[in-house]
């Protein structure tokens, strides 16, 4: 005997897995109250109300799917659903709702957003209804039969159904209103609600709410974890400096100034606590330039905090790599395609409290990519720490500045930014963004404390010191040789000898960057050679190096990969004043290296030891103020973002030129090096594709233009059958025909026809 669609248990929200309507509605308020607890401080003036309207849309926001015919196709039964929108039959329930004007505008709003582009839903609409205006000619000269909206509302809907499910969470319906839903959804696609108007913060807030309502239960996810008080014991192993004090005890934005290596995150992670003991909840978010150092950031609070559930997460380019090799030796993960998916999907929602992140997972928000509104709502109220904010270039400062508006100032964010160097003209650049805060200096004691580098700038380039630069490895020194470039690295690499070296640079595929980062951080490499990489690499403590000339603040971060722990006296730190030719495509600007290399000569003539307190004088030398191509390039970021942010965004619609405009910096195509084809196409057949991705490795997208056309690089289609349907598929990859080794990596200059490892 069939079971009637009427009954409430079998009103399904999906079919695979079975999960009824109730059911999944009761998922997603289980979410709304941990949201409730966990984002107390969301940037709204009525917060009782609001929280209150999400519950609301999240008992409506899947209504529509009680639809007679949406049922009979979730059962894969002959139907006549015809591809219609669920969430456009939910709507007129929720006009039959007793609200006030502002609620129901809200909620209809949201609910009519929650899936779709509020354009595209109207263009589904004009395409598919009827509307008034409709006139007979203009029927007959459509391309297809258009339906009526509310006849078939009337006619499918389980009103009984609905009635009874309503009642049990105490809402009771009024009569149906007649329902124009062309005009409505027209209604909402033509009106914008940008930063400036009265309704924006709730129309955003409560469309990200409800995604985040939805999305999370249907990803299975029940538990949202929080922070607590024994999750920052570790911090009080040990004794604070006097910034780390200040900072525990300072409420609000922070701006911190203290030497590399001097405890800035255990600074700002005790300002946090301070933060959610005052504030209460708030998810977090640790912001890094590069991936290395989010890696490293990301296995430092995990074993610090090391609480019994994982409250560190974090996201980058490069995510699904780092886990599948993380992983690579638990068989039962290996096994389970579902359980890497879960973990990656954990990593980026709102499970875990901490988020490790680059500037760009939060600066896509800005920018309107689609579920936009999902981010900015985790940013409500949250908390944010900035490191290394020296190693971005104008136009990514220029966006950051934005981020900082707009999140302390429409979001209620509070942030902590901390660096061992900043040019006074781009603090006061933050100061402004930021608002009311607090400015922490280490104090003169811990800088003289911290001198522990002599610096040295010799003639010539690096490539010319080879023989010197052994001569410190064969001493027993522990060495760290930094190179502008990933050919120069390479060649210095091959020609310097030690037992224990390794190699590190952006030419590595994922699979060999992961092992390289492991080996870098063990105590026996004696011989470490890079580039820019090694900037941001925690944790590493060598006993001299070796750099070619960059902008002082970059030389500063390599410098504090030497002597990091102060237990060797004062360590050297070499810099060779001419630069290699195309080191000019690494740091464009010829005024900074030059101005640089003068504060560093002065430096020298006066004993050469770097006083860590006298070092803000030296970067204000060298960046005096941004001037020609960059402040050019920083004005026109500034304008175009802030225009776009405060006048263009708009909750439920997706801005395609903004979307170009993000990835457009950056510039990076991934390739395969042809020696590892014959292993990229087993992973694919064995259908381990995120292995098989971790093979490529990323060239810039000139290069690969260029040698498209010349044909050093082919497009290769691979054909593998499905697991399921055993039907045919196609993956493709762009193959480069030269040589790559796990030791040194793609080896731009020599050419290689072989599909096969080769290891030089």
């Amino acid at each position: 005997m069939k079971v009637k669609i009427a009954d409430e248990f079998r009103v399904l929200a999906k079919s695979k897995p079975e999960i009824t309507l109730k059911e999944h509605i009761e998922d997603c308020l289980q979410i709304k109250e941990q949201l409730q607890q966990l984002l107390p401080n969301v940037a709204v003036p009525d917060k009782v109300k609001f929280w209150e309207m999400l519950r609301i849309a999240v008992i409506f926001h899947d209504l529509g799917k009680s639809h007679r015919e949406f049922q009979k196709m979730l059962r894969n039964e002959k139907n006549a659903w015809n591809f219609q929108r669920h969430e456009l039959f939910s709507l007129p329930f929720l006009l039959s709702l007793p609200l006030d004007e502002y609620q129901k505008e809200q909620l209809l709003f949201s609910i009519a957003g929650h899936h779709k582009d509020l354009d595209d839903l109207f263009k589904f609409v004009q395409d598919n209804y009827l509307s008034e205006k409709t006139n007979s000619l203009l029927i007959d000269l459509a391309p297809k039969e258009k339906s009526d909206f509310e006849k078939d509302f009337l006619k499918y809907a389980d009103i009984k159904y609905i009635h009874t499910t309503l009642k049990s969470y105490g809402l009771y319906l009024s009569p149906y209103p007649k329902i124009n839903i062309y005009e409505l959804i027209r209604r909402f696609s033509n009106h914008n609600y940008t930063t400036f108007s009265p309704n924006f913060l709730c129309s955003l807030l409560l469309s990200g709410a409800l995604k985040q309502c939805d999305h999370l239960a249907s990803a299975g996810i029940r538990e949202l974890h929080f922070l607590e008080n024994s999750d920052f014991s570790f911090l009080y192993q040990y004794a604070h400096y006097i910034h780390q004090e200040k900072s525990s005890k300072t409420i609000g934005n922070v701006i911190l100034n203290a030497p590399t290596g001097s405890g800035k995150t255990e600074a700002a992670l005790l300002w946090l606590e301070n933060q959610i003991n005052h504030f209460g909840q708030g998810r977090v978010f640790y912001i890094l330039p590069f991936t290395a150092s989010i890696n490293a950031m990301y296995e430092r609070l995990n074993n610090d905090i090391n609480a019994k559930i994982e409250k560190v997460g974090m996201v980058h380019g490069k995510l699904a790599d780092y886990i599948e090799k993380k992983y690579e030796n638990d068989a039962s993960f290996q096994e389970s395609e579902e359980k890497r998916k879960q973990l990656v999907n954990d990593f980026k929602t709102l499970v875990t409290p901490i988020k490790v992140v680059t500037p760009f997972q939060l600066l896509k928000y800005l920018f309107g990519l689609k579920g936009f509104e999902k981010g900015l709502f985790e940013l409500s109220g949250s908390y944010l720490i900035f490191d290394e904010i020296h190693a971005y270039n104008p136009d990514v400062f220029a966006q950051i500045e934005v981020l900082l508006e707009f999140v302390t100032q429409q979001l209620g964010a509070k942030v902590h930014i901390m660096t061992a160097t900043m040019p006074v003209f781009l603090r006061q650049k933050l100061e402004k963004a930021i608002g009311e805060h607090t400015f922490i200096q280490a104090d003169d004691s811990l800088y003289k404390s911290f001198e522990r580098h002599r610096v040295h700038v010799l003639d010539g380039l690096l490539r010319d010191s080879l023989s010197f630069i052994q001569e410190q490895l064969s001493k027993g020194n522990k060495t760290l040789v930094v190179c502008n470039t990933v050919a120069e690295a390479q060649y210095v690499y091959k020609n310097l000898s030690s037992e224990k070296k390794v190699l590190l640079h952006g030419s590595f595929n994922g699979e060999d960057r992961f092992d390289k980062e492991i080996l870098v951080k063990e105590d026996d490499t004696q011989l470490l050679v890079g580039t820019q990489a090694i900037e941001v690499s925690l944790d590493i403590d060598f006993d001299v190096i070796f750099t070619e000339s960059a902008p002082l603040d970059a030389l500063i971060q390599r410098f504090g990969r030497v002597n990091r722990k102060r237990l060797k006296g004062i360590c050297d730190c070499f810099v060779f004043r001419e630069r290699n030719e195309k080191d000019s495509y690494i740091y464009t600007n010829e005024e900074v290296i030059l101005r640089t290399i003068e504060a560093l000569s002065s430096i020298e003539k006066q004993g050469g030891i770097i006083e860590e307190f006298a070092l803000q004088k030296a970067i204000d030398y060298v960046y005096p103020e941004w001037n020609g191509e960059t402040q050019l390039k920083y004005n026109q970021t500034l304008t175009y973002l802030r225009h776009a942010v405060f006048n263009e965004l708009t909750p439920l619609k997706y801005n395609k030129e903004n979307e170009d405009m993000f990835y457009e910096q950056f510039s990076g195509v991934k390739v395969l090096p042809i020696s590892c084809l014959k292993e990229y196409a087993k992973r694919v057949e064995e259908y381990r594709f995120v292995k098989a991705d971790s093979l490529l490795v990323q060239i810039h997208e000139r290069r690969f233009i260029g040698m498209l056309k010349q044909g050093g690089i082919d497009k290769e289609r691979l054909v593998f059958e499905s697991k399921n349907t055993r039907k045919l598929l196609e993956k493709s990859c762009y193959v480069i025909k030269r040589k790559y080794c796990h030791e040194r990596g793609l080896l731009m200059n020599e050419e290689d026809n072989v599909s096969e490892f080769c290891d030089l």
